[in-house]
């Protein structure tokens, strides 16, 4: 098979993937292959291949498939696997396995168990033609919904639903969001589906114009001092997907005193006064439950994606544009011809 492999992390702009041919992986017991139709670029992929997380282990292997948002048919089944057949449309998220035994995965949440596998990190991922996947967490697409415009639900949309989920809100209260690209577009309609107001707030253009189209009430550009000050302690909830301080003071200048902060990415506060009684909380990935919970959404046409699709062999390109600000929402990578 061919794939997008990287042998050691460098700037993108040294181009260290390689799209060349490679052993074509065998899915062992409990485990399923998958012929790659989609795979969505993510920040986090530009993360690893940069070496920006060499220093916590990522990537776990050399060379590695980046890619952890991926959507395909089932190409052969591995020992023991049931509940799947060949031809089956699937997707994977990041959550690539987890260890089925500890406090989290007993209780629905292994999303946070300590041996958890990522995709495209710790394992190959999905800038390939085939890939390897856990049949434990993989998940059948239904069948109204095409797999290119699908492979952002596996990330971006299990992302932002964790995050809103989080928050208990509904009509009569306002939910700002913070970080308008792949993963924010989708935060926009899980919140407006819970009946609140949605402000969005970012820096490009292009991300406010697809706010709107999402269901977003108000867009605010972050740069404008005044539209910022306009909004000032007027969020019952602020959701952060941009990771940069400034961001996240601009968010708790929205925040009322008593409301909450999800952040999606790491965040640094200089202070943190008790007296406005307010909550952060941090949310990772999301769960199996709440993975099937977008796929059914999707399915009823209350949520969507907004995807450039590309050839899978123009990986560096599409990465750089990433890089640059220059994608309008969430980048695809897509083999051709791939059918069941």
């Amino acid at each position: 098979m061919y794939a997008q492999e990287l042998d050691q992390p460098a700037p993108i702009a040294q181009a260290p993937l390689t799209w060349r041919e490679t052993a074509r992986p065998a899915p062992a017991p409990g485990q399923l292959e998958i012929h790659v139709v989609a795979c969505g670029v993510c920040r986090s992929n530009l993360h690893m291949i940069e070496g920006d997380w060499v220093d916590g282990g990522v990537p776990a292997i050399s060379p590695i498939i980046p890619g952890h948002e991926v959507t395909g048919y089932v190409s052969a089944l591995g020992e023991g696997v049931t509940g799947f057949q060949i031809g089956d449309p699937v997707g994977v998220q990041p959550l690539w396995s987890s260890c089925e035994t500890c406090e989290f995965c007993t209780s629905g949440r292994e999303n946070l168990c300590h041996d958890r596998k990522i995709t495209g990190e710790h394992v190959n991922g999905g800038y390939a033609e085939f890939m390897i996947a856990t049949a434990a967490h993989t998940y059948p697409v239904p069948a109204s919904l095409d797999l290119v415009e699908s492979a952002p639900l596996f990330c971006p949309g299990i992302t932002a639903f964790a995050a809103v989920d989080k928050l208990t809100v509904g009509p009569g209260d306002t939910v700002a969001i913070f970080g308008l690209g792949g993963v924010g577009h989708m935060a926009v309609q899980f919140a407006a589906l819970t009946g609140a107001r949605v402000i969005a707030v970012g820096r490009t253009p292009e991300h406010l114009e697809v706010a709107r189209e999402l269901g977003a009430a108000d867009t605010v550009d972050s740069r404008d001092p005044e539209a910022l000050a306009a909004i000032a302690d007027s969020a019952d909830a602020v959701i952060t997907f941009a990771p940069a301080d400034v961001v996240t003071e601009q968010a708790f200048g929205v925040l009322k005193w008593g409301g909450t902060l999800v952040n999606g990415v790491p965040l640094t506060l200089a202070e943190f006064p008790f007296n406005k009684a307010q909550t952060i909380q941090a949310s990772v990935i999301g769960t199996r439950a709440q993975m099937r919970e977008v796929l059914e959404l999707a399915a009823a046409g209350k949520i969507r994606t907004v995807v450039d699709s590309f050839e899978m062999a123009r990986a560096t390109e599409v990465l750089s544009s990433l890089a640059d600000g220059a994608l309008r929402s969430r980048a695809v990578l897509a083999n051709p011809g791939v059918t069941a």
